[in-house]
């Protein structure tokens, strides 16, 4: 959910490209046909599809027939006031956006268009919308790319092949589009992607936000909220409770890392302050709800491995193996809450009810085995089992049943690959962890062993790997201290963390691989794949397997 959830907005400036305005285009839902300009190096079209998505089209004077349909990542359906921290003053866009934007490790530029560049100067023609809706879109996204596709194709009738990609929601649809029209696509990425449906998603969000409440807030309302502007102003507040929280927390950890002694919040309730538990640090409460919820323990500047000081020191262990998860967990922690309260609210409002539910959920079980590798950071077992009992009995979330059963009606994956499919995550991001990926290696697994069977038994090869599991994996040790022994936070986050964060490289091998599958049906041989998914600093193994969602671990039992 790239676009708001880093605040790096990403979209496209009016002179990103070639000059991409859409302020004189018609706003209503009716289709408008592309308005192109002269023949030139690159001929830029803009329209309306007949939902009331703006889009753009570049086309290049050396056209190769290929070309690439992007769908943009969540942004907010609502306007977020000016004063709230983080991601205050942001106003809602359906500005067109025709492919991705960098701003991780890979780019010191603000909203650096080279993978456009890269694209065009390739040959290949590049167009995306802006959507007519935005929030939790998927369903109507698809059916704006559907329409959009046939658009671009009845523009520039020379068009052979149609890669379709997105990142994190546009992800989402990418891979719903290729599921539900197969005939459209000749290859697909999605990046930083979630998979299978909306509610895995804001189950981690859900749980981290409840863990929060019960912790360290309970005025929080983490979800079931009003309709209307009451709502609103709900999921305002809880914004800025979160945000506030997390601030405490940073400090209060510092302090504890510094002094030994716990340091919780002022707004944490007097069931813990006036028990045992105040006697276990903080940091371990949320580096548990960082695990119950399934909020990755390395983040952008924590690597939980690496301490100040030389490596056998008191400093370096104790930062290592107490303060770095509890970190990570703070600094992802602060996306995922923000996902909880405010996709949240945009899919209550749609489904009409609370649609989060942890009734039956049962943590201990959850950080069952992340207990014993973190014992240290959770300040040993007894205190883990003290904070796991005070969860137990702490009052949980119920959903309403017609709501959820409305959510579920949102558009959902099978897992299904019909085309030459890309999925690139970060293992470590805080939205879209790398389990989403490993979602639909596991169903992809099943249906090869499936296909090579009959192709076998027909006796015909056993078929193509079509679907490729990357992985951008950060270094194992990557946090930085100043001269006094306190962490650098304001260094850009490291490759295989935060969401979305890519580099040139990486983008454009995926380019240049889904380029080929295109043409030719069907990806390389592994061996030249193997070689360009390392160069360009990430993994493909199909040995490697991250955790699954805690959602689906549930399922799995």
């Amino acid at each position: 959910m790239k676009t708001s959830f880093s605040k790096r907005v990403a979209l496209l400036g009016a002179a990103a490209l070639i000059s991409i305005s859409v302020t004189a285009l018609p706003t209503s839902a009716h289709a408008s046909a592309p308005q192109c300009t002269p023949p030139a190096a690159v001929v830029s079209c803009q329209g309306v599809t007949s939902d009331g998505a703006p889009y753009v089209m570049q086309v290049p004077g050396n056209f190769n027939g290929t070309a690439f349909i992007f769908s943009h990542g969540y942004r907010y359906n609502i306007d977020i006031p000016a004063a709230m921290p983080l991601i205050g003053g942001y106003t809602v866009t359906n500005t067109p956006q025709p492919g991705p934007l960098i701003y991780g490790k890979g780019s010191t530029v603000k909203n650096d268009t080279s993978v456009m560049k890269y694209m065009l100067s390739k040959g290949y023609a590049i167009f995306g919308s802006g959507f007519a809706r935005q929030g939790w879109n998927a369903d109507s996204g698809v059916a704006t790319d559907v329409e959009l596709i046939n658009t671009f194709k009845a523009q520039f009738p020379t068009t052979k092949h149609v890669v379709a990609w997105g990142e994190s929601l546009g992800g989402f649809m990418t891979q719903a589009l290729a599921e539900k029209h197969p005939e459209l696509v000749d290859a697909t990425a999605s990046l930083c992607v979630e998979t299978g449906s909306i509610e895995a998603s804001l189950t981690v969000a859900g749980d981290f936000l409840w863990g929060l409440k019960t912790f360290f807030d309970p005025t929080i309302k983490g979800g079931n909220y009003s309709a209307g502007a009451a709502g609103y102003a709900e999921a305002m507040g809880d914004l800025g409770k979160v945000f506030t929280v997390m601030g405490k927390l940073q400090k209060g950890i510092g302090i504890e890392l510094a002094t030994g002694k716990p340091q919780w919040p002022d707004t944490t309730p007097a069931t813990i302050t006036g028990s045992a538990l105040a006697g276990i640090p903080s940091r371990s409460a949320l580096l548990l709800v960082g695990l119950m919820a399934g909020v990755p323990t390395q983040s952008a500047h924590f690597d939980g491995s690496t301490g100040p000081g030389s490596v056998n020191s008191a400093s370096y262990t104790g930062f290592a193996i107490a303060g770095s998860p509890a970190l990570a967990v703070l600094e992802n922690g602060v996306t995922s809450a923000a996902l909880g309260v405010l996709v949240t609210y945009d899919v209550e409002q749609q489904a009409g009810g609370a649609i989060f539910d942890n009734s039956k959920t049962d943590y201990s079980a959850r950080v069952a085995s992340d207990a014993q590798v973190f014992n240290a950071g959770l300040s040993g077992a007894t205190a883990t089992g003290g904070l796991l009992q005070y969860l137990a009995a702490a009052p949980r979330a119920t959903a309403n049943a017609t709501a959820v059963a409305k959510m579920r009606t949102l558009l959902a994956h099978t897992g299904k690959v019909n085309v030459p499919t890309i999925m690139l995550n970060s293992v470590n991001d805080a939205v879209a962890q790398g389990g989403n990926v490993q979602w639909v290696a596991q169903k992809y697994a099943a249906q090869y062993e499936a296909q090579k069977a009959a192709n076998l038994k027909a006796g015909k090869p056993r078929g193509p790997i079509n679907f490729l599991p990357i992985y951008a994996v950060p270094p194992a040790h990557y946090t930085k201290f100043d001269a006094s022994g306190l962490p650098v936070t304001s260094t850009p986050a490291v490759n295989g963390t935060d969401h979305c964060n890519f580099t040139l490289k990486q983008y454009t091998t995926v380019v240049d691989l889904l380029g080929s599958a295109a043409t030719a049906g069907k990806f390389p041989n592994m061996g030249p794949v193997k070689s360009a998914v390392r160069k360009m600093g990430a993994v493909y193994d199909p040995n490697f397997e991250p955790d699954l969602l805690k959602f689906y671990q549930d399922q799995q039992g």
